[in-house]
């Protein structure tokens, strides 16, 4: 893997990020290039409900700097434990908080790049949270955003036979199937950007997100993944595949 070095630590760094399967490919191909853009400068990241850090503690081994905010302590204990067997625990830190909350938790215009994975769906003001995402940002920096898909979801229960549940998520406002829902919306392509640009942000890219890997039955991805994960970047964002994948992913920067 080509290598670069971290100007303000002198360690070396994976210029194309930390390997990815299926299920992430589209997620870790827009933040690979991302950060070879950056020059193999060091950055400042705030993960938003980063858990276990999953992206935080790769992002800390190539030698970025990486706050994750998440509501569960014993996620973030488990996000400490991963980040000191895995020699990064000086360059991840935890700070408990929701999303909600995240407006006092985090100093204005500090981080270089925010990640919003899996967020949106749950909190009580999404608006508020990519508000909250744009004060955060640096101007030029950027956010990923990942959310739930209400067209895959629609789909999902349909090819399981549980019509009524579709019927409710396609009707619904804000693509909710009723009480024993544990998602409280989902979103479309167009209204997930809209909400961006309504914090300030200007969207560059929209992928699609386990485009097949949700559909793929288990013993066909397993008998040949890199075929998998091909197929799944090939996919990402071309429209009608794109549309219907498990999750979107939105690329967004700050104007500088």
């Amino acid at each position: 893997m080509e290598r670069t070095e971290n100007r303000a630590s002198g360690r070396q760094v994976p210029a194309s990020g930390p390997p990815a399967g299926p299920r992430t490919a589209a997620v870790w191909a827009v933040l690979r290039r991302e950060l070879d853009r950056q020059a193999g400068r060091a950055l400042t990241v705030l993960d938003v409900g980063g858990g276990t850090g999953g992206f935080a503690v790769p992002l800390a081994e190539a030698g970025h700097q990486v706050t994750v905010v998440d509501a569960s302590p014993d996620a973030l204990a488990a996000l400490d434990r991963r980040a000191a067997e895995r020699g990064v625990a000086e360059r991840v830190r935890a700070v408990q908080g929701d999303g909600d909350a995240l407006a006092g938790l985090i100093e204005p215009a500090s981080a270089d790049l925010v990640l919003c994975h899996a967020v949106l769906e749950v909190v009580d003001d999404p608006a508020g949270v990519v508000a909250a995402i744009g004060t955060a940002l640096r101007p030029g920096g950027a956010a990923s955003v990942l959310v739930a898909n209400r067209a895959a979801a629609v789909l999902s229960r349909v090819m399981n036979g549980h019509l009524d549940v579709a019927a409710a998520l396609l009707t619904d406002p804000d693509g909710h199937a009723g009480s024993r829902d544990t998602l409280r919306r989902r979103y479309d392509a167009d209204g997930a950007a809209a909400l961006l640009r309504s914090a300030g942000l200007e969207v560059e890219q929209t992928h699609g997100v386990r485009v097949f890997a949700d559909l793929i039955p288990a013993v066909a991805a397993e008998a040949d993944p890199p075929a998998l994960l091909d197929l799944e970047l090939a996919a990402s964002a071309q429209p009608p595949y794109r549309d219907i994948a498990a999750q979107l992913h939105l690329f967004a920067r700050r104007p500088a």
